[in-house]
């Protein structure tokens, strides 16, 4: 372990993850928008402790674009929780805003996974399964995806030389072991494990501090401004609506309109 990694797991032991129950989704979707208006800002414009890893165009996922862009105040907030890290810690921003065909690609292939494995799951139980890590398609104007609105983010932490930290799971893996609490509610931990439970205990409580709040069924899942936000913060409602880039096609559009 190096002086950094042991650094962060000190500072994280009294944070505890907190185990919380997976997402309402009936009541997530309900919940109103308020829309602000904020722009997509690219998250590759942050300074350090601040790096860009797009996974999904890295992955070659169709439609995937090149960049992890996020609403204006999840850029501000996400530069507000790195800067809360130890010296040496980063963090590693994976996704953000997603185009509506990319939601659809993962939770198709997801779901087509899980049924591969689990043919005798019924209709219910298979869509409850690919919800878990990922949520439906949705461009509804009321009840957005929330990758598409610009207010959900992927994260992770790393040392100094950039290398990813030990999370316990590879980012997007749909495993038990991805929920967030996992490694709180073993009664014994290897020290691999206690390791990867105080990384996640870190990046928690630095996102929590910036008013982020975590998907519970994946460490990485953060939301800010939107409908899954307000549901965990306790808002009456939400900031973000469904989001689109600026192309330079919609602005010409919208100056000479």
């Amino acid at each position: 372990m190096s002086t950094s990694d042991s650094s962060s797991a000190e500072s994280a032991t009294f944070h505890k993850v907190p185990s919380r129950h997976s997402p309402d989704w009936e009541r997530v979707t309900t919940l109103p928008i308020v829309e602000c208006g904020e722009r997509l800002v690219p998250m590759s414009l942050a300074p350090e402790p601040i790096k860009v890893f797009p996974a999904y165009a890295r992955l070659g996922v169709p439609g995937a674009v090149p960049e992890c862009f996020v609403r204006e105040g999840v850029y501000r907030a996400l530069l507000d929780a790195a800067r809360r890290l130890p010296y040496g810690i980063g963090m590693v921003v994976l996704d953000g805003w997603r185009p509506w065909r990319v939601q659809q690609y993962l939770f198709d292939t997801l779901n087509e996974a899980i049924h591969h494995h689990h043919p005798a799951l019924d209709d219910a139980e298979l869509m409850e399964r690919t919800r878990e890590f990922v949520s439906l398609p949705s461009r509804d104007p009321a009840a957005p995806s929330p990758h598409l609105t610009g207010g959900a983010v992927d994260v992770t932490l790393c040392d100094a030389d950039g290398m990813p930290l030990d999370m316990g799971t590879q980012f997007d893996e749909a495993i038990p072991e991805s929920h967030s609490d996992y490694f709180e509610i073993l009664p014994e931990l290897t020290a691999a494990q206690r390791q990867a439970r105080d990384n996640r205990r870190l990046l928690y409580r630095v996102m929590q501090e910036a008013r982020f709040t975590n998907l519970p069924s994946e460490w990485w899942h953060y939301d800010y401004g939107d409908q899954l936000w307000a549901h965990y913060s306790g808002s009456d409602r939400a900031h973000y609506g469904p989001a689109e880039l600026d192309t330079i096609e919609n602005r010409w559009r919208r100056q000479l309109g």
